[in-house]
């Protein structure tokens, strides 16, 4: 039950600026940006007898195409939405409709879920060419609250250089919901990510990020509230300014919750990154809800045609027009809110071609709000990493974007899946071990550009990715319809959890060839959470609806439902433990060895020692060829890195010196006899590193002389550490 009431209020005219609700010595001044509305009101929203209570109060300022007043008696936590009165004409994209309440998109705090959809929608019968819609939607939509103005975080960033960094992607409620050794109230929270055991594993493992799948204030499609499930993901923003409020241990708390968060993992020496999405919104095509941005004014937030129809590049329904000066100014004001006020170290910006393309044109890398966020002297000292493509052919863009940009490498992860397979030779993988040059060279990065990764929050898991070649996404509800089906996997000869040990002898081994790939390659790496914990979604590779065991991690101590541990949880566990010892031991021989991880390009150039920067080697020892690389059937490839002329450096910028370094990787199924180079390279050979043992630690560590041989076991990845003669 809802009351409404219009009152008079001495309301004073305050400034159009900054956005949002802030407190002033008078009360609390509200503006709000809308270039089409006739008329704006602030709702103040309070709780009466079960009910809620409305008190409707006019903004009769209006500057800069902002309305904007201060309402006196208006506190911190108090609810409140805009009803934005104005023209209602689809085909020009106008949509204003005074009876849905709107959420503030500047808003740092959101409270309660969409929970109406129908009382929702901004329309009758049909989104183009029905009427408005005359139902209410208070008390079912979400409210924007007033917050207290909060200080910028002053802790001490860690500042890690991207030459050092390995980005861990992890979500929120995921990462903790079943760890054993986490409170029971803490699990899935903000808190839950800053306990002492997560930052353990965090820290022991070794990564210096992470990756946080979106935490802005989010809100599920209505296809997906409909059928009774919601957007697990998080991937359909609602507020960019505000944390979600269901990871918050406390409701209310999430703002102050985020900020100790983000202090602990920066004690730990841990750096924070937002995957971001500002390509779209959770209102989506033209017959979603209409919850914020289509009811304040719809041509100033999305991408529409001549006809008044929604473009639609990011297959979500909408797209958010990158050349409008209202969603430039929203996008650079949430990204320096989450950097200073709340300590984010960076951002992964999902869809990031569809920020390219202002009002859905050609791609271009210097467009207004890509060059705006390149160019802010806050945002450019933070991370700043592309996902550089959209759902369409012309956003395809790996390696297109500007120099301030690290990108993830989608053709890393294809090649280096594809060569683990058999399924392709060597040519293109030079490219990617050695840091994407072919990609990243000539626009004026450095290798740390290029975002390796092998798997992601979208797609197989790592074990899924070596046990299973079809998707499984029946538990989605689409029929199996939904999720790509370019897998690139390979099931090592059974489809899905098997007890046969050779098969998952195989399994764990190709899991190892991809993470010391991963963690040996020239670039950034990114590693997915749970990975390392041998995590399985059962052969889905779009679980963005399951909030449940699909989707959250798996900590080895953890039993089943029944307390009985099954023969395939019982072996999985047990190569959990290893897979997480072999990462350790992974991260720890790139930590102490810059030339594996060089911030410059190679160049082919002889060092002191004689011997080229880089060299490709064929098992015989030899250099490759030309025509070596087009063998397509080639299967075994070494990689020369020379340490003495390492372009790695100290924080201080001192440079590194390092060992020199011979890389294996042999994807046939069959075992290969490996000459070590001659003495142009090195004159012995130490094992250092191999994927066929569960740790990763060889169990022959003796030298071996140039001109040597060694059998190279199918399926196996070998570091070699090259020492000069004593």
């Amino acid at each position: 039950m809802t009351q409404t009431r219009h009152v008079e209020l001495p309301t004073r005219a305050g400034g159009p600026y900054p956005l949002g609700a802030h407190l002033t010595p008078d009360g609390v001044r509200f503006a709000l940006a809308s270039s089409v509305a006739d008329a704006v009101e602030v709702c103040l929203i309070d709780s009466d007898d079960g009910g809620l209570v409305e008190r409707r109060v006019e903004l009769t300022q209006r500057t800069y195409g902002v309305w904007h007043g201060i309402v006196p008696g208006v506190t911190p936590g108090t609810r409140y939405g805009y009803r934005v009165h104005g023209p209602y004409e689809p085909t020009r994209g106008l949509r204003c409709n005074p009876r849905k309440l709107l959420v503030d998109p500047y808003a740092r705090r959101i409270s309660g879920i969409l929970t109406d959809v129908d009382a929702a929608l901004g329309y009758r019968d049909d989104p183009m060419t029905g009427r408005p819609d005359h139902v209410d939607s208070l008390g079912g939509v979400p409210l924007s609250v007033v917050t207290a103005p909060s200080a910028p975080l002053r802790d001490v960033r860690p500042e890690v250089p991207w030459e050092e960094t390995v980005v861990y992607e992890l979500h929120v409620r995921g990462f903790t919901r079943r760890h054993p050794d986490i409170p029971e109230h803490l699990r899935g929270t903000y808190l839950g990510v800053a306990h002492p055991a997560a930052l353990d594993h965090l820290s022991r493992l070794g990564v210096t990020a992470v990756e946080l799948l979106p935490v802005h204030a989010a809100s599920s499609e209505a296809g997906l509230l409909r059928r009774g499930a919601r957007n697990y993901w998080g991937y359909s923003t609602l507020g960019f300014h505000a944390p979600h409020a269901g990871y918050a241990s406390v409701p209310g708390r999430e703002v102050a919750e985020f900020r100790t968060m983000v202090t602990a993992l920066h004690a730990a020496g841990i750096e924070v990154l937002l995957d971001v999405v500002y390509n779209h919104t959770c209102e989506g095509g033209p017959d979603g809800p209409t919850l914020s941005f289509r009811g304040i004014d719809a041509p100033a937030y999305y991408v529409h045609d001549a006809a008044g129809r929604m473009v639609d590049i990011t297959g979500c329904g909408n797209t958010v027009d990158a050349a409008s000066p209202t969603v430039i100014r929203l996008v650079t004001d949430s990204l320096r809110y989450w950097a200073e006020d709340l300590g984010v170290d960076g951002f992964r910006f999902d869809l990031a071609s569809a920020l390219g393309r202002g009002r859905g044109g050609p791609f271009d890398p210097d467009g207004a709000l890509l060059t705006a966020i390149g160019c802010d002297p806050v945002l450019s000292r933070r991370k700043l990493i592309a996902e550089p493509w959209d759902a369409t052919g012309e956003g395809y863009r790996v390696g297109g974007f500007g120099v301030q940009w690290s990108e993830w490498n989608g053709r890393y992860r294809d090649t280096v899946r594809d060569f683990w397979r058999g399924a392709t030779g060597v040519a293109d993988l030079a490219y990617r071990l050695a840091g994407s040059s072919d990609l990243y060279h000539d626009g004026g990065r450095r290798p740390w550009a290029s975002v390796n990764l092998i798997t992601a929050h979208d797609g197989f898991t790592l074990r899924d990715l070596v046990s299973y070649e079809r998707k499984h996404n029946e538990a989605n509800g689409e029929d199996n319809r939904d999720g790509t089906d370019d897998n690139r996997s390979w099931n090592c000869g059974v489809e899905g959890e098997t007890t046969d040990v050779a098969v998952t002898r195989l399994r764990a081994r190709q899991a190892r060839n991809l993470l010391a790939t991963l963690l040996l390659s020239t670039g950034t790496p990114m590693l997915t959470a749970g990975d390392e914990l041998w995590r399985t979604q059962g052969g889905n590779n779009n679980a963005y609806c399951l909030d449940d065991e699909t989707s959250w991690l798996a900590w080895p101590s953890v039993r089943t439902h029944s307390g009985v541990v099954d023969p395939v949880d019982r072996a999985a566990q047990r190569t959990a433990r290893e897979m997480t010892e072999f990462t350790r031991n992974l991260i720890a021989v790139r930590r102490a060895c810059p030339a594996l991880r060089q911030a410059e390009f190679f160049e082919g150039r002889t060092t002191a020692s004689g011997a080229p920067d880089l060299a490709w080697l064929r098992a015989d020892g030899e250099e490759m060829t030309e025509i070596d690389w087009f063998d397509v059937d080639r299967r075994t490839l070494g990689m020369w890195i020379d340490g003495g002329d390492c372009r790695s450096h100290t924080r201080d910028g001192l440079p590194l010196t390092d060992h020199s370094w011979l890389l294996v990787l042999h994807a046939g199924g069959e075992e290969e006899l490996l000459t070590l180079p001659g003495l142009a390279f090195g004159a012995v050979y130490t094992p250092v590193l191999t994927t066929g043992t569960p740790d990763g630690i060889p169990s022959d560590t003796t030298p071996l002389p140039s001109g040597g041989t060694l059998a190279l076991p199918a399926h196996t990845l070998l570091l070699l550490r090259a020492d000069a003669a004593s």
